[in-house]
């Protein structure tokens, strides 16, 4: 693990993205937490209530690592690291089930279908997946592995940040749902611009990545073409 940079902002900015994402979930997800698990209209199913258990872990962990970083205590990080790996694969195990549970929970007769917008979902969690095991690869090269680490937390972001837009699962603008998403990761982009002067890798292929991955869903989700709907249907029967 390299050694702590001196620049206060180099050393504190990644525990400041973990403050700013954990402000984003909490006030996103506080406008329908109770209405939708706390009073729900219809009891919802179990492990919606352990996916959201272990989604905040991850948050709270996140967050704890990162000041682990800042303040040198490297040793410990890789030490807690261990529980991340293995929250980690729970988050993406549970995260893919509860995509299909969710918007099984949210079929009722005289709404929306909401079977394009597994699309989203999928995506989220197909991103997050990929950026999550290439920082566990290469977690033995810190300028890599907090990148990915950040950029896989923020795929998974895109939930809190639509609700905190003037939309609904229903609302055809749902095109805006991943522009929070891109916002966060654009904070990491602009980090490296202003302390190292350049872009690091993981930006300039891993953006443009996540950028594909969006359009698709974005578009599966929005023009609602047969094939998908088909695909969509038989996954949420």
């Amino acid at each position: 693990m390299a050694a702590r940079p001196a620049n206060p902002l180099a050393r504190f900015s990644y525990f400041i993205f973990g403050l700013i994402i954990a402000a984003v979930v909490v006030a996103g997800f506080s406008q329908t937490f109770g209405p939708r698990l706390l009073h729900p209209p219809s009891p919802r199913p179990p492990i919606i209530y352990f996916h959201v258990a272990v989604f905040a872990s991850w948050i709270m962990l996140f967050l704890l690592q990162t000041a682990l970083v800042a303040t040198g205590n490297v040793k410990l990080h890789r030490k807690v690291g261990l529980l991340g790996i293995a929250l980690g694969v729970t988050l993406a195990i549970t995260g893919v089930a509860v995509s299909i549970v969710s918007l099984i929970a949210y079929t009722r007769p005289g709404h929306s279908d909401p079977a394009p917008f597994l699309a989203i979902f999928l995506n989220d969690m197909i991103q997050y997946g990929a950026f999550f095991g290439l920082a566990i690869y290469w977690r033995k090269k810190p300028e890599f592995h907090r990148r990915l680490m950040f950029i896989a937390t923020c795929t998974l972001l895109s939930a809190p940040t639509i609700r905190l837009l003037p939309v609904g699962l229903d609302d055809s603008r749902n095109r805006w749902i991943y522009v929070g998403v891109d916002a966060l990761i654009l904070l990491g982009l602009g980090r490296d611009w202003i302390i190292n002067k350049r872009i690091h890798p993981v930006y300039l292929y891993g953006l443009p990545a996540a950028f594909i991955g969006q359009l698709i869903a974005l578009h599966l989700d929005l023009s609602r073409s047969p094939t998908w709907m088909t695909i969509a249907h038989a996954i949420l029967r």
